[in-house]
């Protein structure tokens, strides 16, 4: 190969260099050889993690877009390795998190036959992605690669699947290579939407600002800070993204999530005018379509989005503003603070945020209450905190407080096994934060695997296993609706520490709340990373209803019914 000519793969591993790309992660596959060869003289420019499951290498780039807002990549092989991915994928596009999927593909000369592990990616990834695409000549590889980055980051950011055909891959190109990624600057509100924004909100008496969206920018967040608190107006986030805003504000509020807070429920349902910025309006985010009528709220509702497709989606807003989040905040707070007679209304609802830390002592072994508040005096102020998908999730998206500098990634799509792939990528792009993993026994067991991945990138968080032996967010729908009837909802588990050890990790079992804080502390002085199995109590489903009152709940309504 001359200076001049290179194979599709060099080709693709160059462009992304030139867009910004650093980090990758995948598991191999022959595929896509000719991608893994011009990895191999990249160390330091354009870095690949090795993953031991498709779905692991998902997460991680799902997690390395929502933590750094740049496209996370991450390399699979056709079939099989595409659809393992996908969970990834969806996690991503719920997520409104950058994130490229570079798939292997059969040869062009055997397209449409149903060669070994071939699938139509357009078909398979179409209802999940922005844009799904295969390259069908390697001329295009430059055009196509600046479109997919471009893509992934701009309006809704999320997920783009590039399928590459192995031809692709090996024939080879005189076509240069990109020269660096395109500006995008995010769309600025017109001054008539700025005006009408101060005008609703100046004439409220029960204002509220709620935020989503991880692509938030120091400077938008600043803004919507010194707005929100000059201004004396309460904030609520869309579930888990809590860590946007100072959770430490008069004007914090709480998160609009799963089991909504009822205060939170009162603050939307209760508001006269709602500053939506950045938020898509999932199910989640509105207790299921019910805090605000569809299609038509009572709120008077400013929506702000830079999609266009997201204004009028579910709700139609009183006003609806296609500009980017930190564009339109900036100038929002640039006009000086509001003045309004709603101080009683904030102080309300940080009083109810406050008071939900108070609880009632859990039931033994561990009260995961009381380590949640441990956790909250000793964390440092940049923690990185993820977690997958369960009843525990609980602990680390209501009772931790995130600060201007702590991140939390978790997901919105409710995506079990997410939270040990997110916390490996947060500890490879921040290997000197600490990182800490809230998992479920179940949650645990989807992508314990990734623990090998961990050791022998260096990157080794501290994990917490809330260990009760049940999958309990459906055990407590199982008991709800179905009491007495506990079918596959049993759990029976390995010995966790002896697993961690395996892979490397400091690990112990901690069999009372008294044994947490000396553990934590080993555990953050460990090298290695390290699991505690926290021994919870198959009773402490939820931080104030016990198992055996939901299943006294659920007897008593099937008895009237």
């Amino acid at each position: 190969m001359t200076h001049d000519t290179r194979n599709g793969g060099q080709l693709l591993v160059d462009c992304l260099v030139a867009l910004g790309a650093r980090h990758s992660f995948g598991v191999p596959g022959e595929s896509y050889l000719a991608v893994l060869d011009a990895l191999h003289d990249m160390a330091g420019q354009l870095d690949f993690t090795i993953c031991r499951q498709e779905g692991g290498a998902a997460y991680m780039a799902a997690a390395y877009g929502k933590l750094t807002g740049r496209p996370g990549i991450a390399w699979v092989t056709r079939g099989p390795g595409a659809t393992n991915a996908s969970i990834g994928v969806h996690t991503a596009m719920q997520d409104s998190a950058p994130m490229l999927l570079f798939v292997g593909q059969v040869g062009t000369d055997m397209k449409g036959r149903e060669a070994f592990q071939e699938l139509d990616y357009r078909a398979v990834f179409g209802s999940m992605v922005k844009w799904a695409v295969e390259i069908d000549d390697v001329d295009r590889i430059p055009e196509i690669t600046a479109r997919a980055w471009k893509t992934a980051l701009t309006g809704r950011p999320g997920p783009v699947v590039v399928a590459l055909p192995e031809d692709m891959l090996t024939a080879t190109s005189t076509k240069p290579a990109l020269t660096g990624p395109g500006h995008y600057p995010e769309a600025e509100p017109s001054a008539e939407a700025i005006a009408r924004t101060r005008n609703m909100l100046g004439a409220a008496k029960r204002p509220l600002i709620l935020y989503g969206g991880c692509n938030w920018t120091s400077a938008g967040r600043a803004a919507l800070h010194s707005f929100a608190e000059g201004s004396d107006i309460p904030v609520v986030s869309v579930f888990r993204y809590q860590d946007k805003f100072d959770n430490h504000s008069p004007c914090f509020c709480g998160e609009a999530g799963v089991g909504m807070m009822p205060h939170v429920r009162a603050l939307i349902t209760g508001a006269d005018v709602i500053l939506a910025i950045n938020n898509r309006f999932g199910e989640n985010s509105t207790d299921g379509y019910t805090a605000l009528t569809v299609p038509q709220p009572a709120q008077r509702l400013i929506h702000v989005h830079a999609s266009d497709l997201e204004l009028g989606k579910v709700y139609q807003p009183e006003l609806g503003v296609q500009a980017g989040a930190n564009a339109f905040i900036r100038a929002l707070d640039a006009g000086g603070p509001l003045r309004g007679d709603w101080s009683d209304w904030r102080a309300g609802g940080r009083k109810s945020y406050e008071a939900a830390f108070d609880l009632p002592d859990q039931p033994p072994p561990v009260d995961m209450g009381r380590v949640t508040a441990h956790l909250r005096e000793v964390l440092p102020e940049d923690a990185i905190i993820t977690n997958g998908a369960g009843n525990f999730a609980i602990w680390s998206g209501r009772f931790l407080k995130y600060g201007p500098n702590m991140r939390l990634l978790a997901p919105q799509s409710g995506s079990m096994g997410y939270g040990i792939p997110a916390a490996i990528a947060a500890k490879i792009v921040h290997p000197d934060r600490r990182v800490v993993c809230f998992a479920g026994d179940g949650d645990f067991q989807m992508n314990c695997q990734e623990l090998a991945t961990a050791a022998q990138a260096g990157a080794q968080p501290v994990i917490l296993i809330l260990n009760n032996g049940i999958y309990g967010t459906i055990r407590a729908h199982q008991e709800r609706n179905y009491p007495e009837r506990v079918s596959g909802t049993t759990m029976v588990n390995p010995d966790f520490p002896a697993l961690a050890r395996a892979y490397g990790f400091h690990a112990e079992r901690v069999e009372t709340t008294e044994g947490f804080a000396p553990a934590f502390a080993r555990a953050c002085a460990s090298s290695t990373g390290a699991v505690l199995d926290l021994a919870i109590s198959p009773e402490a489903l939820t931080p104030r209803m016990t198992l055996s009152q939901m299943r006294a709940a659920g007897l008593e309504k099937a008895t009237k019914g």
